[in-house]
């Protein structure tokens, strides 16, 4: 990915991207930091009882850490698929049933839904009984107190997870991801506690269509990449979809145009028009991208899950 700052408009290194160019992360967005927060991630695991990954619905593998993997091993681990709402419940369905398949624990949420919670707390603390009853046949007693690590790229939904869990506000939520920086222990009741942990993104995502995911669902900042490749996405998307959704929302009577003329319509339909009646094209990316991450544009997952050999 590269920084709007870079004159080049493909990657720092001047080459084009394609869908299948693997693309390092963590040059341009605070690499310090996040190189710290996997270590520290790493260090306090054995306080944790388990592990919640935080996803979005929308990608659920390409919103994964996978440099986290090997490391999470060790633990119990439930992938809590986060933004259900948002997405294609056909596509989930598939999902669904590969996850099932792969024989990991996962949940999909909308974390704005009480009994999704419920079911999380519930999953996770099953989890953890059968782990240590298959540990300790003889000696397992079941244990009140249970000790969560919460983990996530960010914008994925895990401070708002945290808060729907504690009942308040015990952490900072924003439209901006990255906004938890450090490590902190959240007591949530007498029988819960919770290590917040810093969004992290993994150092390579295996294709360049991932960061474009990525940056619509707003894991990685429109400062790093810009809006226009991402909303440009979008539309591609939508487009090959011939998503209903997206021709309302914009007024639009087909899609059967290119990239730059469905833009150029919105602009005129959405009044982003400059002096002259030239198109503010600026505008209409950031319209696409508010639009997309508010829901208005239709449910969409970006990828079907691999077959499995």
């Amino acid at each position: 990915m590269k920084n709007k700052n870079n004159k080049n408009k493909n990657n720092q290194d001047g080459v084009a991207l394609t869908p299948d160019t693997p693309v390092k992360l963590g040059i341009n967005w605070y690499p310090g930091h996040m190189a710290k927060a996997i270590r520290e991630i790493k260090e306090k695991l054995k306080l944790v009882d388990i592990v919640l990954e935080i996803r979005d619905a929308r990608a659920p593998l390409a919103s994964g850490n996978f440099a986290l993997d090997d490391t999470l091993r060790q633990k119990s681990r439930l992938i809590v698929m986060n933004k259900v709402n948002l997405a294609d419940p056909k596509i989930i369905h598939l999902w669904d049933e590969w996850f099932k398949a792969k024989g990991e624990p996962y949940i999909f949420i909308d974390c704005f839904d009480k009994a999704s919670m419920k079911k999380v707390m519930s999953h996770a603390r099953s989890i953890v009984d059968q782990k240590r009853k298959e540990s300790n046949p003889e000696t397992y007693q079941q244990k009140a107190k249970l000790k969560l690590m919460v983990i996530g790229l960010p914008n994925t939904g895990k401070s708002t997870i945290i808060n729907q869990l504690a009942n308040r506000t015990a952490t900072k939520t924003a439209d901006r991801p990255g906004q938890t920086q450090v490590q902190q222990w959240i007591v949530i009741d007498k029988d819960l506690d919770l290590l917040d942990t810093p969004g992290v993104m993994p150092p390579i995502l295996a294709k360049a269509e991932h960061g474009l995911w990525l940056s619509a669902i707003h894991a990685i900042p429109d400062d790093i990449v810009g809006e226009e490749l991402p909303a440009k996405f979008l539309v591609e998307h939508f487009k090959g979809l011939n998503s209903k959704e997206f021709k309302e929302r914009y007024k639009l009577e087909s899609l059967d145009l290119e990239v730059e003329e469905i833009l150029e319509k919105i602009a005129v339909l959405r009044g982003c028009v400059r002096q002259k009646g030239l198109a503010d094209l600026e505008r209409v990316y950031k319209l696409i991208l508010l639009d997309f991450r508010r829901g208005e544009l239709g449910k969409c997952c970006f990828g079907l899950p691999p077959v499995i050999s």
